[in-house]
């Protein structure tokens, strides 16, 4: 069974590490696998999960911690009316970096080390941080950060059970993984730049046609719709944190037309950029 490629880097926008509510009349069986790391509450359903090799039952109040690279999935056994809701946190080896280095950091280390294999922490152990991620969606700026060290900080402390075992080893190539992550990280360095196929393509090695064959197979996306996700994301963050105009934050963004940028930006997001800058202050006003 082989995994695919989640994009999770698009989502992140300028922030340090995506966080978001899930919800959904159940969960899909989705096999994937991303660079980052993932730490996901089971706020509400059932089904099975799938770590690596590992597979169990889980309920309301499953907490996993899965390393870099790790397929999984969770999946719902069937809709029910109330469906199917989890928090998840994502966070890549550059962000863990930062805090690692810390001399009390060492037991969160470790955890991040071991979570190659996927942590599962028992539900006994988890209610004291169940509040803490229900809400660390909702929070703004440091307070957002400190809240996630936090929590991985108390979850440190506890004596999770490791899920796939110690032998498992991912069917998705390294190569596969280098080579998206070389092109991704350009798009990303670059995104305000003008990004052509063909250069990304050289990057590794690849003809166009095949570039973007590849580049669809690995992340699901045409190459100009995943750029257009990062500069969308850019121009969000623009938007609902400085006053420039609507036309500063497009070409900031390495949009070169403002009509093409207008029509992006509806198709993407479901409003104009006027309307989400007003949606974007009015949600500020309340927090």
């Amino acid at each position: 069974m082989k995994a695919a490629f989640e994009d999770v880097e698009s989502r992140r926008g300028d922030a340090s590490f995506v966080a978001y509510h899930l919800q959904v009349p159940a969960f899909p069986f989705k096999w994937h696998y991303h660079p980052e790391y993932e730490l996901t509450l089971i706020s509400r359903g059932a089904g099975r999960r799938l770590v690596g090799d590992n597979e169990a039952a889980f309920a309301a109040g499953d907490l996993v911690l899965l390393g870099p690279g790790l397929p999984h999935t969770w999946a719902s056994g069937r809709s029910s009316r109330a469906g199917a809701r989890a928090v998840v946190i994502q966070f890549d080896e550059r962000f863990a970096a930062s805090f690692l280095q810390w001399p009390e950091s060492a037991k969160l280390a470790t955890m991040l080390t071991a979570s190659v294999r996927g942590l599962h922490f028992p539900a006994r152990k988890v209610r004291p941080v169940a509040a803490a991620i229900e809400a660390l969606p909702t929070l703004q700026g440091i307070e957002r950060t400190l809240a996630l060290v936090r929590i991985l900080d108390l979850l440190a402390a506890q004596k999770p059970q490791p899920l796939a075992s110690p032998y498992f080893t991912t069917a998705k190539g390294r190569e596969t993984e280098r080579r998206i992550n070389k092109v991704c990280g350009h798009i990303h360095r670059h995104a305000a730049e003008p990004l052509t196929l063909a250069t990304a393509a050289a990057l590794i090695h690849l003809s166009p046609s095949a570039f973007c064959r590849f580049f669809k197979r690995v992340t699901g996306k045409t190459f100009s719709d995943y750029v257009n996700d990062v500069r969308i994301g850019h121009a969000c963050s623009l938007l609902s944190g400085t006053d420039g105009s609507v036309a500063e934050a497009a070409f900031a963004s390495g949009f070169e037309s403002l009509t093409y940028f207008n029509r992006v930006f509806a198709r993407k997001k479901g409003l104009s950029p006027r309307a989400y800058r007003a949606r974007m202050a009015t949600i500020n006003e309340h927090v």
